[in-house]
């Protein structure tokens, strides 16, 4: 009914009009870039000067200065496994719309095939399910609300077959996804579309590790090097006027022992929320942190340390806290180490 959202904007504005102040700017968002860059700095770890890039992308957002004809941004997050890509997605999800599964996510590598195009697109005119319009598609979630952007997310992009890449063109292009039964439209004129793809991530391991050795030990890595490697391995898989149509492009950088402990504190403060329904808290010993620090991978990242907080250190607790209902204090030993379980407040 285009006169009631006609009058619906019409209203908006006068409102807007009268709680803004004379001489203000005004912009109908009302996430604060600044914060968002504070809590993403503290939670994603080791990637300060890539989530400095994406806060300008923030800033220009809030300030209403995109084109009304295409999404407000379009980002690609690269790097390898377990440096928070996903997670910085679902912090700006949690942050803006206060929830991390207020997003519409499609995992990409459940597109494999080419036929799997219509999953997305709806199923052509002739075909079952043409006339019902289904999509993998959240509209609510990828149109947002007035003051809010909507947030997409393609996660592992690399792995979807060419045709499901081709059929996002249109959508990054003009913002605008009509399914081929038209009858019903998608508008991504409000939404942030972010994409995620570990390309390139193998040959970049392997140019760095050549400074890990012999004479090349006294250089570093050159940058101008690392992002050549990207593009090319993303120009090999995506076709031009994909890559032409991401407004940023971000690389994530491998997480090294020495962010082992910071990586450490992320996971158990997740476990810390959870102990805390059960009025439990849990305190563990210097020793106890550097053994589930000591075998950290950097090929798996942050999801190295959250498996052995998963299968190793949760179920220590957990019997300890069945074995001990009504203790005040225990100790639980840990792989011959000391950790303290305390019922909470």
């Amino acid at each position: 009914m285009p006169f009631i959202n006609d009058q619906l904007e019409a209203n908006r504005r006068v409102i807007a009009e009268k709680e803004t102040p004379k001489g203000l700017r005004q912009t109908r968002f009302t996430f604060d870039p600044d914060h968002l860059s504070r809590v993403l700095k503290k939670r994603i770890v080791g990637q300060d000067e890539t989530l400095q890039r994406l806060d300008s992308l923030l800033q220009v957002v809030r300030a209403d200065l995109g084109s009304k004809d295409r999404p407000l941004g379009v980002c690609l997050l690269m790097g390898p496994t377990g440096v928070g890509k996903t997670e910085t997605v679902h912090i700006l999800s949690e942050l803006i719309h206060g929830s991390r599964q207020a997003l519409c996510r499609i995992d990409m590598n459940t597109l494999g095939q080419e036929h799997y195009a219509s999953a997305l697109t709806g199923a052509p005119p002739g075909y079952v399910g043409s006339k019902e319009g289904h999509t993998l598609f959240d509209a609510d979630k990828i149109q947002g609300s007035y003051s809010k952007p909507g947030i997409v997310l393609f996660d592992e992009l690399e792995k979807a077959s060419p045709e499901v890449i081709r059929s996002l063109l249109n959508v990054l292009d003009s913002g605008v996804l009509t399914l081929p039964s038209g009858n019903r439209t998608i508008h991504f004129h409000n939404t942030l579309i972010f994409m995620t793809s570990n390309l390139g991530a193998a040959e970049l391991l392997q140019y760095q590790n050549r400074f890990r050795r012999g004479w090349r030990k006294l250089l570093k890595p050159r940058q101008a090097s690392e992002s050549r490697i990207l593009d090319e391995a993303l120009n090999r898989r995506f076709d031009p006027e994909f890559v032409n149509r991401i407004d940023l492009i971000l690389q994530y950088q491998r997480l090294p022992a020495s962010e082992s402990a910071k990586l450490l504190d992320l996971e158990l403060e997740k476990l810390h929320r959870r102990l805390r329904d059960h009025h439990v808290e849990l305190e563990l010993t210097p020793a106890v942190r550097d053994f589930l620090c000591r075998d950290y991978d950097a090929r798996y990242g942050a999801r190295d340390l959250a498996r052995l907080v998963r299968h190793e250190l949760g179920p220590v607790v957990a019997r300890a806290m069945l074995a001990n209902p009504a203790a005040t204090e225990f100790v639980v030993d840990y792989t011959d180490l000391q950790l303290i379980v305390r019922p909470g407040a």
